[in-house]
């Protein structure tokens, strides 16, 4: 397991994006009776071929602002997004803030909708939120009633609720990491330990806090420790395990909604060219599958993988480091025939890229972060608005305290 991925999960702390690169407009070709494409081009043509990037906020830290973005995918509603900080609120942009719920406008006006402010309310939600009738939903990974987690609701206006305080015993789950699923009303999940195994669970919980364990993880022959949050296809829901399955590299799971459990896929590792620790949400594309793993692969920095709804998997990418990115902690969107995502390191300055790549797997990298003043370290995934990316990066910008980006590919 990558190492510090290794110190967030035992509780020591750790978001996003979208870039642009050569690989994404039409290709020129000369014309046998005439001018080639590129001098026919209108000027607005000319601009779509090469993908813009800028930072649309950089985080402040201290009093009065957020800090860190980790794995809190945006959420659009009605043209506002809204996220999660880990970090904020405290004197200086050091992490030791107990986070935030943050709106943007996609120009980049920033306002910070609730401080965290641990027990009894929740503290550092590491997950993005859902929208469920205009009213926000998220997870928190420590705080709440008993120092193990929260789910809370929050209105567009800040107003905050805490819903359930996991209790972190046989009875219960502890750590929520992932962002909840509606399915018609009621809100499914992942704890990253605990339950009956200590291994993490999966539960449902109604908008009301009624919270059930649906399915405890065994470890042996079983997945354990499920970081990613839950898709829902016609009634069954699929998921991943960082770690566990028959070869303890992670697993693709499906659950019904009444918790009955299948392993569909356990990762091989770098051994077999395969991935391992996958950490994301799976992706469907009609009715295939498809995710990243921070490990494993070729140059054992991880994949993009398609697996079936059966269990047949095929790695599609295995992510080189330099020049190319490497351990993608994020999970994929499709825009236009295409998936797109970001890797947490790797690209041309070691600081993460957001990529392209084809359901064939020809891979494009869009944008390598470069630190400061850019961001740095993307380790969520992308949100599409009017065909716009928006992500955050966890580190830089021109506080060091993160940053929001947009990029038009």
């Amino acid at each position: 397991m990558n190492a510090l991925r290794f110190a967030f999960c035992t509780g020591a702390a750790i978001a996003i994006l979208a870039g642009c690169g050569g690989g994404s407009g039409t290709p020129l070709s000369a014309s046998p009776t005439g001018p080639s494409t590129a001098l026919r081009m209108t000027t607005a043509e000319r601009m779509r071929v090469r993908p813009t990037y800028n930072v649309l906020y950089s985080f402040k830290g201290g009093s009065g602002d957020g800090a860190y973005p980790w794995l809190g995918l945006l959420t659009d509603v009605k043209g506002t997004i809204y996220s999660t900080t880990t970090g904020g609120r405290a004197t200086e942009c050091d992490g030791r803030g107990r986070g935030t719920v943050f709106s943007i406008t996609t120009s980049g006006t920033e306002t910070v909708l609730h401080s965290f402010a641990n027990e009894p309310d929740g503290a550092r939600p590491l997950a993005g939120l859902i929208s469920v009738n205009g009213t926000l939903y998220g997870t928190t990974e420590t705080g709440g009633a008993k120092h193990r987690g929260t789910v809370f609701s929050i209105t567009t206006a800040g107003t905050e609720t805490v819903l359930h305080s996991f209790g972190g015993n046989s009875d219960d789950g502890a750590t929520p990491l992932a962002a909840l699923l509606n399915v018609n009303g009621t809100l499914y999940g992942t704890t990253f330990y605990e339950g009956t195994n200590k291994r993490g669970t999966v539960f449902k919980v109604t908008t009301a806090g009624t919270e059930t364990v649906l399915y405890s993880f065994k470890s042996s022959g079983d997945g354990k420790n499920p970081q990613a949050g839950l898709i829902n296809i016609n009634g069954t829901l699929y998921g991943t395990t960082e770690a566990g399955g028959a070869n303890r590299k992670g697993t693709v799971f499906s659950i019904t909604t009444s918790g009955t459990e299948t392993v569909l896929y356990s990762f091989k590792g770098s051994t077999y060219h395969d991935g391992s620790y996958p950490l994301a949400a799976l992706l469907n594309v009609n009715g295939t599958l498809y995710g990243t793993t921070e490990g494993g692969g070729a140059n054992d920095k991880g994949t993009v993988f398609a697996i079936t709804r059966s269990g047949a998997e095929t790695v599609l990418h295995s992510f080189g480091g330099s020049g190319d990115g490497e351990f993608p902690d994020a999970a994929l969107i499709t825009v236009n025939d295409k998936l797109y995502g970001t890797t947490a390191q790797g690209g041309a300055s070691g600081h993460g890229a957001v990529f392209a790549i084809t359901t064939p797997g020809a891979e494009t990298v869009l944008h390598s972060f470069k630190g400061t003043p850019d961001g740095a370290h993307p380790y969520s995934g992308l949100l599409n608005v009017k065909g716009k990316l928006y992500g955050t990066t966890r580190y830089d910008g021109a506080y060091d305290c993160g940053t929001v980006f947009a990029l038009t590919p």
